[in-house]
């Protein structure tokens, strides 16, 4: 597995948990709690959508995508400050040692399986989007 790979396992896993979060806050949009509590749930679903943004942009920049296309996709216009503002992480996760890819096909088909029980006619028909990407290595 390469650590481009790895980084778009990571972003699945923001993607899932986004999305779990967001469900919850659905659930309870009627419930007793206060302002406060409301605004804390949407803040921290911000944060995470951040954070999946940040683990998209990795995996396209360790997998060699141009720095122009992926500074024009987040409507950006210095390419060298969205280089600079990544350049540390690209680096780290291109150091990540083998060892640390031990257990991703579990999580990977974990992946899977959430995915085909939340899939909605709409949705991309894969069986095993994650397990597939592992797969083209």
């Amino acid at each position: 597995m390469t650590s481009e790979n790895l980084a778009r396992l990571a972003a699945a896993r923001a993607h899932r948990d986004l999305s779990d979060l967001a469900r919850q806050g659905v659930g309870v949009i009627s419930s007793g709690t206060g302002a406060s509590e409301r605004i804390e749930a949407a803040r921290r679903l911000r944060v995470m959508a951040n954070e999946l943004l940040d683990l998209v942009v990795l995996g396209e920049a360790l997998d060699g995508e141009p720095w122009e296309e992926i500074t024009s996709a987040l409507r950006r216009r210095d390419v060298e400050t969205v280089r600079a503002e990544y350049d540390e992480a690209v680096t780290q996760w291109q150091a990540v040692p083998a060892t640390a890819l031990q257990g991703a096909e579990g999580d990977a088909r974990d992946l899977d399986a959430w995915y085909r029980r939340h899939r909605e006619d709409a949705d991309p028909p894969a069986e095993n989007p994650v397990s597939d990407l592992l797969q083209a290595d």
